[in-house]
């Protein structure tokens, strides 16, 4: 069976105009950057059977003659040709939206021959597009969506609230369309529960800066958060520890739970950076320096003469980075100075983060282990 690409035209594909959203004339048809290229890569490296699905309103009406579709249609194939790109399926739905036809995206009425079973692999197909009909198709197929994030069409809460899980990767980048296509996402969940902790993380590598932490420290939520936002992970963390006894345990299995969800989902560290590091915030300067390499390591050289910033205690900071080094079998090399104790702790975090964005990022045209050993682990 073969999984399939299902691929939106406009704004996908082709820009789409901002004025009347139709491909109609010369001077309107555009390439989105990347999208020759990458389609090309994709062609030559995968094998997925290419679908375009794309809605064309009123198609063969007085509003949306053939003629002023055609043209423009067909040089975009034969520009997609010339560089190794074929479509296997052109699907075009001509109906406009008030007709509420079953044919029309997200319906999938032109497209039940894909519901045949041992030819079409749904579980692991896509549809990449840049409506919330798009998405909407995904689940209608029972497959997963990329959303090409576009300002044209921004995705509302609500269609978030329901589709927010069909939504495998979003971009607004062919290359990491690419990159996710052939690398997949590094995600997992990782629960952690002893006597003191219950703690759940859900860890996306590859993700875009989001989070909801949950420790009740809410200082410790704020710094947490900065690993997600300026390390562009998407990271969820729910600890229910002792805090009735202190902050200890909380923080403390925090940092090993966190540690043991990048060790798993850094299994494979092929076409990975390996090492990262480095950044000042006001007068305080930190520097983190990691390495995913395998060894726990802690180096460490920061003072702080509060007892506590928020209602966390200052020497802590110390045991959360040791027992992520331990759990996640990192280096790490960590030294600040300044003057703010809060400034000298966020920036130690941010830096934090900007190290495992620079360790964890991989090159999707490598199956190179960062390792002249052949091994890493």
């Amino acid at each position: 069976m073969k999984p399939v690409l299902f691929i939106d035209r406009d704004g996908v594909v082709l820009q789409e105009p901002p004025t009347d959203f139709q491909v109609d004339s010369l001077e309107k048809t555009s390439f989105v950057p990347g999208a020759i290229s990458t389609l090309a890569a994709i062609a030559t490296d995968m094998d997925y059977y290419k679908v375009m699905v794309t809605n064309q309103d009123g198609l063969g009406t007085a509003s949306y003659p053939e003629e002023t579709f055609w043209p423009y249609h067909n040089l975009m194939t034969r520009t997609l040709e010339g560089e190794g790109f074929v479509f296997d399926e052109m699907i075009i739905d001509r109906t406009f939206a008030a007709d509420n036809a079953p044919t029309r995206k997200p319906g999938t009425g032109l497209l039940r021959h894909f519901f045949d079973q041992g030819k079409f692999d749904l579980a692991n197909s896509y549809v990449i597009g840049d409506r919330w009909s798009d998405i909407q198709l995904a689940k209608n197929l029972g497959c997963k969506a990329i959303y090409f994030i576009s300002e044209l069409h921004p995705l509302s809460d609500e269609h978030r609230a329901v589709l927010g899980d069909v939504i495998a990767f979003e971009t607004n980048d062919w290359k990491a369309v690419y990159s996710f296509l052939i690398l997949g996402l590094r995600k997992v969940a990782h629960e952690r529960n002893t006597h003191e902790t219950k703690i759940h993380v859900s860890l996306n590598l590859d993700g875009s800066g989001q989070s909801a932490i949950q420790t009740g420290l809410g200082f410790f939520d704020h710094m947490l958060d900065q690993i997600a936002r300026h390390g562009k992970l998407d990271l969820n963390i729910t600890t229910k520890g002792d805090l009735h006894i202190d902050e200890h345990h909380t923080i403390e299995d925090t940092g090993i739970a966190l540690g043991e969800a990048f060790a798993k989902a850094l299994s494979d560290k092929r076409g990975m950076e390996r090492y990262g590091f480095a950044l000042p915030m006001d007068e305080a300067e930190a520097k983190v320096l990691i390495d995913f390499g395998g060894r726990n390591w802690l180096v460490w050289d920061a003072e702080f003469k509060r007892e506590k910033i928020g209602e966390m205690p200052t020497e802590m900071f110390f045991h959360f980075f040791k027992s992520f080094s331990d759990a996640a079998k990192c280096n790490l090399n960590i030294s600040c100075k300044g003057d703010n104790e809060h400034h000298k702790i966020e920036a130690i975090f941010k830096a934090f983060a900007k190290a495992i964005r620079m360790a964890v990022k991989r090159d999707p045209f490598s199956n190179h282990l960062p390792s002249t050993k052949g091994v890493i682990g």
